[in-house]
């Protein structure tokens, strides 16, 4: 590797080692986290012209893992207004896109080789025309259902097999029970030095104020989820270095990388 790279890289591996360290400044993040939380900051993004509803310094994380990992299958609990599915179709395109330039060849848009997987309990039926007149429609597949039902879970498992490398992000139903089904059922697909996503985290860490109206709270979340799953699976491990880097987060302590 070109020796400017390698002086660049290890500058930034410093940067992240030190905010590690810098528990004032994690201190600061996490107040300015609260306080944008209260204006529902996440809700003001959108990617090619559907609403996102993630914050941008997640939105750069997944890019850097998509770009890393190389999956061809991504697949999401949540749809929403889709926002998520089409960047991340959009992303595994230009994975198709740089698979095909360096072998000199040309893409089919109408014929996507790597493919988004996206689960909801309720794809309401607005969503899902936007979805599908979206120019990455063609790298998108919707399930409506439970994504705990085992027949929704059949679903994606059979589709999982017929793909080499399979990430995976959880963004539905907050509460406990639900995620650590969802781990339990989907992270099993993460092929391995890929990631398993885990979404809002961060509510373990917010006001119980914000959820008194929510089935999830403190002590009943995502993050409460992931700490019960890694302690039965040590084949995934919380990947500190992307919480770190970001500081910004709505999945504090949720990148769990699969080992090998």
């Amino acid at each position: 590797m070109n020796d400017e790279i390698s002086k660049f890289q290890a500058e930034v591996a410093g940067n992240i080692a030190g905010l590690k360290r810098d528990a004032d400044v994690q201190a600061l993040s996490r107040i300015w986290l609260r306080e944008i939380t209260r204006h529902k900051y996440a809700y003001n993004f959108s990617w090619m012209g559907r609403p996102l509803i993630q914050f941008p310094q997640d939105m750069s994380a997944m890019q850097e893992l998509v770009w890393k990992v190389q999956p061809d299958l991504i697949i999401e609990t949540g749809i929403a207004h889709g926002g998520s599915l089409i960047m991340n179709a959009s992303l595994l395109a230009l994975l198709d896109y740089a698979d095909a330039a360096a072998l000199g060849n040309v893409v089919d848009p109408a014929r996507p080789r790597r493919r988004v997987v996206g689960v909801d309990v309720d794809i309401r039926q607005h969503n899902r025309e936007a979805i599908e007149a979206h120019p990455m429609a063609k790298s998108i597949t919707m399930i409506q259902g439970s994504s705990i039902a085992p027949d929704t879970i059949a679903q994606v498992r059979a589709i999982a097999r017929q793909y080499s490398r399979v990430m995976v992000c959880l963004d539905s139903n907050h509460t406990h029970q639900h995620v650590l089904a969802e781990l339990e059922a989907y992270a099993p697909l993460v092929t391995p030095g890929s990631y398993c996503i885990v979404f809002d985290t961060l509510i373990e860490d917010m006001p119980s104020e914000f959820f008194q109206t929510s089935k999830w709270g403190i002590g009943d979340n995502p993050k409460t989820a992931v700490r019960e799953f890694l302690a039965g699976h040590d084949e995934f491990v919380v990947d500190e270095n992307i919480e770190a880097q970001l500081l910004i987060t709505v999945a504090p302590g949720g990148y769990l990388r699969r080992k090998g």
